[in-house]
Formats: C-alpha cells, sequence, structure tokens
C-alpha cells in the first residue's frame, strides 16, 4: 500500500503535487487542500474484478420496454425523462431547507407502497429523528423501507448486498467517507471515491442510486464539481426556501430530456405535485396596475403562462439601475437599448426593475415582447389588457420575430381564459387554434405591439 500526499481543488477536484494559491482549472483561490491520497492496488484489482462481462455488439443488447421504474410523483418522472432507469445514479441538488429530503423520503414510501424493498442511508438523521420526520410528512408507511443511520461506505455496501434493495438513498454524499482514505469526510478525493464505489454498485447490479448533495452559497454542488461528472442525472431544486413553490429541473440526464421541469408545492406535509403551473403562477396576479404583462414560455414539453413585472422610476443617482429577476440581464439590457432607440423611450435616466413571478427563470426568447411592453407600461403608467398574452422574440431593428410551438402557447392561453394574444406575423400563417374562444392578433414590430397593448 502506498501513501503519497497530494493537494485537491474543493471546488472542481484539480490535483497538484503543491499548493497553488490559484486553481488552474477553475480559477478559484484559495482552494487547495492537502489530503493523503492512498492507492490500494489490491483493492483497484477487487473493483475491476466487479466488470466481469466483455464487449457486446449494441445490436445484440436488448431492453426491456418496463425498464423504467414510475415513481408515482408525475412531475418528478416528467423531469426524469419518464421514471428511474435501472442502474442509474441521480444527484440531486438545492439550497438547504428547499426539500431534497424531503423528496427523498417521498419517492422512498412511494416506492415502497409498490412492493419495493428500499434502503434510505442518513447520514446526518438518526433513524429516530428520520422516523419522526417521516411521520410529521405524513410517510410512515409503506412495507420494505428500510432506513439505517451511517456514514462508512464499507458498512453500507454490506448493507446493500445483505438486503438486496431495489433502490439506494444517500442522504447525503459529503458525510460519506472510505476507511481507505485518511483526508476527512466531504474532500474531494473522500467524495469522488464514494460516488465511484455507488456508481460501480448501480452499474453492476442495476440498483438505482439517489445521492443528495449539499450546495454551497455560490450555487454549486459542494465538495467538487467532479461529483456531476460521474452521476448520470443531475436535478436541481430551484426556487426561495421561503416560498411555498419549488421547481425541479434536471441540468443533465444520460436517459432524458434537459428541458422538461417539474412544480411542487412545500407543505405541512411535504412536496406537493402543482398540476397546472399557469394557473398558480397567475393566481396573484394584480388585474388593474401597470408594468405587468403575461407570457408564455416553454419548458420541455410544456407551454407556461408566467407574469412578468416591470418597475420603471426615476433614478435618484447618476447612473441608472437595471435589476432582472428570473430573467437574463443581458437579454434585458438589450431590450431597453431597442425601445431608447427603436421607439424613442426616455429611458437613460429611469432605474428599470423587471421580474418573473413565481421564481421560474425565463430563457425562452418568446417573452422578449412581454418584457418590453411591461418596461413600456410602467414607464408610461399604462395597463395591459388583463386578458391579453404577448408571445415573441424582439430584435435589434425592433421586428418582432417568429417563435415555436405558437399555436401551443395560445391554446394554454386560451385553457385559463384569456382573450387576446399578441404575436409574430410569420406564426399567424396557417395557424391552428380556437377562433372563437381567444383573438389572435399579429404584430410584425414592436412599435405596433406596443400600439395595439396600451391602446386596446
Amino acid at each position: 500500500m502506498k501513501t503519497k500526499t497530494v493537494f485537491s481543488c474543493s471546488i472542481c477536484g484539480y490535483q497538484s503535487p503543491k499548493w497553488l494559491g490559484r486553481c488552474p482549472d477553475c480559477n478559484s483561490w484559495n482552494s487547495f487542500t492537502e489530503e493523503d491520497y492512498i492507492s490500494d492496488s489490491a483493492k483497484i484489482k477487487e473493483r475491476t474484478a466487479l466488470y466481469k462481462d466483455g464487449p457486446v455488439l449494441l445490436n445484440d443488447v436488448e431492453v426491456a420496454e418496463t425498464s423504467r421504474v414510475k415513481t408515482g410523483i408525475s412531475e418528478l418522472d416528467r423531469v426524469l425523462g419518464g421514471g428511474i432507469v435501472a442502474g442509474s445514479v441521480i444527484l440531486i441538488g438545492g439550497d438547504p431547507g428547499i426539500g431534497k429530503s424531503t423528496i427523498s423520503l417521498q419517492i422512498s414510501n412511494q416506492l415502497a407502497k409498490q412492493g419495493k424493498v428500499v434502503l434510505y442511508v442518513s447520514g446526518e438523521e438518526s433513524v429516530a429523528q428520520t422516523k419522526l420526520r417521516a411521520k410529521r410528512l405524513e410517510r410512515a408507511s409503506g412495507e420494505g423501507l428500510y432506513i439505517v443511520n451511517q456514514t462508512d461506505m464499507s458498512l453500507i455496501l454490506e448493507y446493500i448486498n445483505k438486503i438486496k434493495p431495489e433502490l439506494v438513498i444517500i442522504d447525503s454524499i459529503q458525510v460519506m467517507f472510505d476507511s481507505a482514505i485518511s483526508s476527512s469526510a466531504g474532500s474531494v478525493s473522500q467524495v469522488r471515491e464514494c460516488t465511484g464505489m455507488l456508481t460501480q454498485l448501480a452499474k453492476t447490479t442495476q440498483t438505482p442510486v439517489f445521492i443528495i448533495g449539499h450546495v454551497t452559497k455560490e450555487g454549486s454542488i459542494a465538495g467538487p464539481k467532479v461529483l456531476e461528472h460521474i452521476v448520470d442525472t443531475v436535478l436541481y431544486f430551484e426556487g426561495d426556501r421561503f416560498s411555498m413553490y419549488r421547481i425541479l429541473r434536471a441540468v443533465k440526464n444520460r436517459f432524458g430530456s434537459t428541458n422538461e421541469i417539474g412544480v411542487f408545492e412545500m407543505g405541512g406535509s411535504g412536496l406537493k405535485e402543482v398540476a397546472n403551473p399557469s394557473e398558480i403562477f397567475l393566481s396573484e396576479r394584480p388585474k388593474d396596475v401597470s408594468g405587468s404583462a403575461v407570457v408564455s414560455v416553454f419548458e420541455g414539453t410544456r407551454p407556461l403562462l408566467v407574469e412578468i413585472q416591470a418597475l420603471v422610476s426615476k433614478t435618484s443617482f447618476g447612473y441608472a439601475q437595471r435589476r432582472a429577476q428570473g430573467f437574463d440581464y443581458n437579454r434585458l439590457s438589450l431590450l431597453v437599448a431597442v425601445l431608447e432607440r427603436r421607439i424613442g423611450l426616455a429611458l437613460e435616466a429611469q432605474d428599470i426593475f423587471v421580474n418573473a413571478v413565481g421564481g421560474i427563470n425565463i430563457e425562452d426568447p418568446a417573452a422578449d415582447l412581454g418584457v418590453a411592453l411591461a418596461i413600456a407600461s410602467s414607464l408610461g403608467n399604462q395597463r395591459i389588457p388583463a386578458e391579453m398574452v404577448a408571445l415573441g422574440e424582439v430584435g435589434l431593428a425592433g421586428e418582432v420575430r417568429s417563435i415555436s410551438q405558437a399555436a401551443l402557447r395560445i391554446n394554454e392561453a386560451e385553457k385559463l381564459g384569456f382573450k387576446y394574444c399578441l404575436l409574430p406575423k410569420n406564426n399567424f400563417k396557417n395557424l391552428n387554434y380556437n377562433k372563437n374562444a381567444i383573438e389572435a392578433v399579429a404584430v410584425s414590430n414592436l412599435k405596433e405591439a406596443l400600439d395595439i397593448a396600451l391602446r386596446r
């Protein structure tokens, strides 16, 4: 057994034989820590022996149609791509208190109710504390759900070999350790090694593994970034921990799309699915105020109606502020420049604040028109009709460009009672929608859209 000392970056996992003030990989300062890295050749041979199968032809591989396991939580299944794939390793990240352990316990209970054996490994709570939390969440039922308080990976692997569960949940990876490595739990070497052991277990036994990872104040998975490269799927909880709504987003998924989101409501009995997110996002929308517009954005295969709020006020300082919450700041600056140059609005001495209500982060360019309308509405203190939804991408020349899936967006607006829809002229051709329920108004540039929206 050989022992050597290395310095590892606690952010990205980069290793160096000597201490460095700045990481050459992620450019982080003072992130290197000294670790004793132990190379055990016998242990490596033992793990390599787990892979007994040789190469096979891709055409000879047979995949069963029922290879995905439904969790019983439809919003989670949507984000995962239809369910849990056998042998997959799924990482769940998010701010403290946002619901990572809660949804893990709910997954365990749902699968246990389906007759499956589940092992929930809690490294931060005792068995009694986990039981109390399960009772509070009304998730105490379900035969076949095993709970253990353990942080030693060698013992955890023994439990898994003995119980042979059909799902393993690790809460959390930052407190797990391998006794063969002398560094403390949560270090780069420990997190990488423990995650590697769990990944090998999942691939060789076809047992899916959920791993909970803490998030740093910068918003990244704590302990190294290499953790995200090892696993198959990375799920992030978004939203304010003090808000009752949570958005679950896949930022990496080897077995499905990364465009889908799941919307949950946090209550006293855990996370509840939100069947109609658009209705929730618009539930508290003020009707008779300026600076409020409704847009339709696509998240995966689902159109969502979101309220955009804008506040324009005269600046008290020499430099006007631009702030955006849930909307790209650079995109906001572009739209402000277009409104100034192409429309002639005097915004150079105005503070502009834009907010996407509900904690959602909008990346769809179809929201451009709604944001521009909200800013102009707030500046002139003119109200946009409450029954109107705006769709369209705004170009630098002030033109309104076509968007994708216009018919689905209009149909979603019609379901929620909207009467008017502003959309690009090119999308108006061959558009299939219920003309008796909602009126579609085609516009070719931003000036036309402002004239219609603020004078209707």
